[in-house]
């Protein structure tokens, strides 16, 4: 290739096994790496600024044309531990809820679940950065990330997105995946799937490499997100575009 292909990741923990690889040099002279939260990965797919992004599941139909590029994303079969509703107050109590900034998807989902999981319907309120502090009395916040993990130290209820879908539906839950816009040759996928691949075969060093408190990663890693995606997962997809159609 003459050029090299931009490539859109999350800055989260949970991607760091997937671009381990690519950080450690695999297909430095193929791979440009752009690290940015979800929803400007999301933005800069659709404005063809990346070539390919982990991106949020709910772009998808935002693309005029996409590809699932990797067996790997990032998904949960239950518990996700890093999607959560946290509260002051039980559910019923819950008046308005701040909606995380960085990630569609989770917004979306939260909004399937307000309408046909918890049947409750606060008042909802984008949210800018450091809202977490507002987060107190009968406002809730919806929080993703490491910061849904450092913040589970904080919050007297928390209700888990993972759980809850799959309380709902019985199926798992897809937060990303690698989507191109455009077709690529089947030679770099299979190197670019064996450099998301390279993270699990270290993971270890992977956990050294980015020290954190207030969750045990090697659990996170191992216990609450799926890396590798299957049908069930990709079932789970369609049914989620299906809801989310209905919210409109």
């Amino acid at each position: 290739m003459t050029q090299k292909i931009r490539v859109g990741a999350v800055s989260y923990l949970n991607t760091k096994p997937l671009i381990y690889g690519f950080e450690q040099g695999k297909m430095k002279d193929q791979v440009e790496l752009i690290i940015d939260y979800p929803a400007n990965i999301a933005s800069q797919l659709i404005n063809n600024q990346v070539d390919i992004g982990l991106v949020p599941v709910a772009v998808i139909p935002f693309l005029k044309e996409h590809h699932v590029v990797s067996p790997y994303g990032i998904a949960c079969e239950g518990e996700v531990a890093s999607v959560c509703l946290f509260s002051e107050v039980p559910m019923e109590h819950i008046s308005h809820i701040l909606l995380d900034y960085q990630s569609r998807t989770s917004v979306a989902l939260l909004k399937i679940l307000l309408r046909d999981h918890w049947k409750i319907s606060p008042q909802l309120i984008p949210a800018s950065s450091n809202y977490e502090k507002d987060i107190a009395g009968t406002t809730a916040g919806l929080v993703i990330g490491d910061r849904a993990l450092e913040q589970r130290t904080k919050s007297t209820y928390i209700y888990d997105l993972g759980t809850a879908w799959h309380e709902m539906t019985g199926l798992p839950f897809v937060f990303a995946a690698w989507v191109s816009n455009k077709k690529l040759p089947q030679p770099f996928i299979d190197e670019f799937s064996e450099a998301n691949a390279y993270g699990f075969d270290h993971l270890d060093e992977v956990i050294q490499q980015n020290p954190f408190t207030a969750f045990d990663l090697h659990s996170y890693y191992t216990d609450f997100i799926k890396f590798r995606l299957n049908e069930k997962m990709f079932e789970a997809v369609r049914v989620f575009f299906s809801k989310m159609k209905q919210e409109g």
